[in-house]
């Protein structure tokens, strides 16, 4: 199986799946891993252990519906089987979603349908629930509204942070991503 990953930021769920390919407990190929924007230490990570990178820069484009056509011409010259939102803080467009539809995964850190958007560490904990936890789903046209493949709960307890839980979320976020691509890679 062949996997396009997305970052916008340090890719450290990106780099979990690096060190499980590595490592050969996930047998999949990460074609490339692409940005949208320069810098971003994914790219870099990515670049460090041979893989494939590439920036279709946000900014370089006057118009979201251009950029979105480069970044989906990008990704399918890689024939990726799945593409694989690893922090990627870009919302794509139709044409992106029509184009892997049903093959664009991405992770999200509360249970879906509970607290979508971009903040739903935030809300979980705004709005007072005692579990909250990690969703992994196909995105489509929606916010954080496409079916979901695996998720995994976590506890909040007393005390925590929006930062504190985070960082407990994402440990569970990278394990629940490494799961979710190695069972999609025996069904391929």
């Amino acid at each position: 199986m062949r996997i396009v990953a997305l970052v916008s930021g340090t890719g450290s769920n990106l780099q979990a799946v690096i060190d499980a390919v590595a490592d050969k407990s996930l047998d999949i190929d990460i074609a490339a891993v692409g940005a949208d924007k320069h810098g971003t230490y994914g790219v870099e990570r990515s670049a460090a252990a041979g893989i494939d990178t590439f920036v279709v820069n946000f900014k370089d484009f006057t118009d979201r519906g251009d950029w979105n056509h480069a970044l989906t011409e990008k990704c399918l010259s890689y024939a990726p089987d799945y593409v694989v939102s690893s922090g990627f803080m870009r919302i794509v467009g139709e044409e992106f979603i029509g184009a892997f539809d049903g093959t664009y995964i991405n992770t999200h850190p509360a249970l879906l349908p509970s607290f979508p958007g971009a903040h739903g560490v935030r809300d979980a904990l705004a709005y007072g629930v005692k579990v909250t936890g990690c969703t992994v789903h196909i995105a489509d046209a929606g916010v954080d509204t496409g079916p979901i493949l695996m998720q995994e709960a976590v506890s909040i307890v007393p005390g925590d942070t929006e930062e504190s839980l985070h960082e407990r979320i994402k440990v569970v976020e990278r394990r629940l991503l490494i799961a979710t691509l190695a069972a999609l890679a025996a069904k391929v």
